[in-house]
């Protein structure tokens, strides 16, 4: 497969050949839905949390007699029946993170970089330099097409580290990690 080369204003410059291994490889469309559950299960906070019936403030006497009072049996004011009383089901903090096999997540990025490519949605710049403001940035997304990017770059350009940091359409990412 091949690809033009772009600099900063949009403009070809050259050409590149992919590696056919990693942007023409199957789409498998489970495995991409796979990985995004994956992710987003990553990202879940799991701080839900009520109080049960032994964390409910109150006393746990006996609220009256067992016999003769013409009411239900009741043990304590903090029973799930009771206004303010605990819940019985309700969340508790949770870790909703699991792990996703090495090789599922590599074909998951073959995948997606795969699909990418053949709807022609990969740029590849010959230079990112900028001076690190986010409006240069910005602009330069701009002219090349792009309004919801992933701008991948060494993390030795720091200035386009910076000048990505607060756009909030655009996410910078090293390859390395």
């Amino acid at each position: 497969m091949k690809i033009e080369i772009k600099n900063i204003q949009g403009k070809a410059v050259g050409s590149i050949d992919l590696d056919d291994a990693v942007f023409g490889a199957e789409v498998h469309e489970h495995l991409l839905w796979e990985a995004v559950k994956w992710q987003l299960a990553k990202r879940r906070a799991g701080t839900a949390s009520t109080k049960r019936m032994g964390e409910v403030r109150g006393t746990s006497k006996k609220i009256w007699k067992q016999k003769g009072t013409g009411q239900a049996r009741h043990g304590s004011r903090q029973a799930p029946i009771f206004v303010g009383g605990g819940s019985v089901f309700g969340p508790k903090p949770r870790d909703y993170e699991y792990d996703m096999p090495r090789k599922a997540k590599k074909a998951a990025l073959r995948a997606a970089l795969s699909l990418r490519a053949s709807e022609q949605k990969i740029v590849v710049l010959d230079n990112f330099s900028t001076d690190g403001k986010t409006k240069s940035v910005a602009t330069a997304i701009k002219a090349l097409g792009g309004n919801k990017t992933l701008l991948v770059d060494a993390k030795t350009n720091e200035n386009l580290v910076r000048g990505a940091k607060n756009l909030a359409s655009s996410q910078w990412l090293a390859p390395e990690g």
